[in-house]
């Protein structure tokens, strides 16, 4: 993972990925998962994202692990709240009310950190990662969450030759080929976005979707 590119984009305030109200795609298909009141649901590539907010609103308590510690001081500090912290394998541990957010490496998150994790929502990990780092991802974070925890996945769909990314593009068979072994996984909705897009229609893209997938941990 190119950590420099990541702390520039925020250092700089480039954050076009970050969304000034909760995914559509979360709020519709969350209820999905039948996931408990008090579940623990895991965030990677967090950022200061409202969707923890909106999370935390349906009664879950989130871990999210992000490479910026100024996107989780920005989240804490727009929350008005002053986190506790402390360091641990994982990084370094900001908590306050339903939030722990991690500064450190998804990759090298440790499995008895997300070991309590019922859920996973991975809105802007994958897409965030070329495929050399998509297959690390998948095979080291998601790999780590425990049997019969369940999530969403959201990606992006447009020719990957008329743009160079991030975000990337990840169709299903790429969905399935790098998860489809340890999970069990569902299309449950795919949605055309290039209207709404203008960054990537000046690009010159051509079509562009975005795709909803549902995922259980099969053992």
């Amino acid at each position: 993972m190119d950590a420099d590119f990541w702390h520039d984009r925020w250092q700089t305030n480039k954050i076009g990925f970050h969304r000034d109200a909760p995914l559509p795609l979360l709020t519709q298909h969350w209820q999905s998962l039948g996931l408990r009141e008090g579940s623990r649901v895991f965030v990677p590539l967090c950022g200061k994202s409202l969707d923890m907010v909106w999370l935390a609103d349906q009664g879950h308590r989130v871990l999210g692990i992000e490479l910026s510690e100024l996107a989780i001081t920005q989240f804490f500090d727009e929350r008005g709240l002053s986190p506790r912290t402390h360091a641990s394998p994982a990084g370094t541990h900001h908590v306050a009310g339903p939030w722990e957010l991690v500064v450190g490496d998804a990759f090298a998150i440790p499995e008895e950190l997300l070991a309590d994790c019922a859920g996973v929502y991975d809105r802007a990990a994958l897409i965030a990662l070329p495929p050399d780092l998509r297959a690390t991802y998948a095979s080291t974070t998601w790999a780590r969450l425990p049997a019969h925890c369940r999530g969403l996945l959201v990606t992006l769909e447009y020719p990957q030759a008329e743009k160079s990314g991030p975000p990337f593009a990840v169709g299903e068979a790429e969905v399935h080929a790098r998860l489809g072994q340890r999970w069990q996984v569902e299309l449950l909705e795919r949605r055309d976005l290039l209207d709404y897009e203008p960054s990537f229609q000046a690009e010159g893209v051509s079509s562009l979707s975005t795709a909803v997938y549902r995922l259980e941990r099969a053992e």
